[in-house]
């Protein structure tokens, strides 16, 4: 009976070891440039959907930009809102936005600029160059997800 006991205490203790680290690391570091974020590159770390927060812990997320139709021939990245070492940064907690050049963007600038920071997102937006839409676009990641930013090696 006690080698029985052992024997299933056994197999549950490497059950948990290998289960545990698929929880922890739901997918591999991409240190590679993944966003902008404060005028800088940054990487991720997989992504785990999060329920829409209630009440007023909205706060606890930061928006991450997804521009849809950037006509740069150098690409444009997601824009987040902040990243770590600003004090705004809220852990890599994410609030989707789909951001797309307006006319009068694209008419004062042609081809439009590479964005690469909030203050630029913003600046933007409020000469009339960008519309922003809360939610995701179709294809892009939840409306709201958990995912750090690392540093691009």
């Amino acid at each position: 009976m006690i080698r029985k006991l052992a024997l299933i205490l056994t197999v549950i203790a490497i059950s948990l070891i290998a289960v545990i680290p698929a929880f922890a690391n739901p997918g591999k570091p991409n240190f590679g440039p993944a966003l902008y974020a404060d005028g800088q590159t940054w990487g991720t770390k997989g992504v785990a959907g999060l329920p829409a927060p209630s009440g007023n812990n909205l706060i606890s997320f930061d928006k991450l930009f997804v521009i849809v139709n950037s006509n740069n021939p150098m690409g444009q990245l997601p824009v987040a809102e902040a990243a770590p070492g600003n004090p705004a940064y809220n852990g890599g907690r994410w609030y989707t936005q789909t951001v797309m050049w307006t006319a009068d963007g694209f008419a004062d600038h042609g081809t439009v600029p590479i964005l690469t920071s909030y203050a630029e997102i913003m600046v933007h937006y409020n000469l009339g160059h960008l519309a922003i839409m809360a939610g995701s676009p179709a294809g892009g990641p939840p409306n709201f997800f958990e995912c750090p930013l690392l540093p691009v090696k």
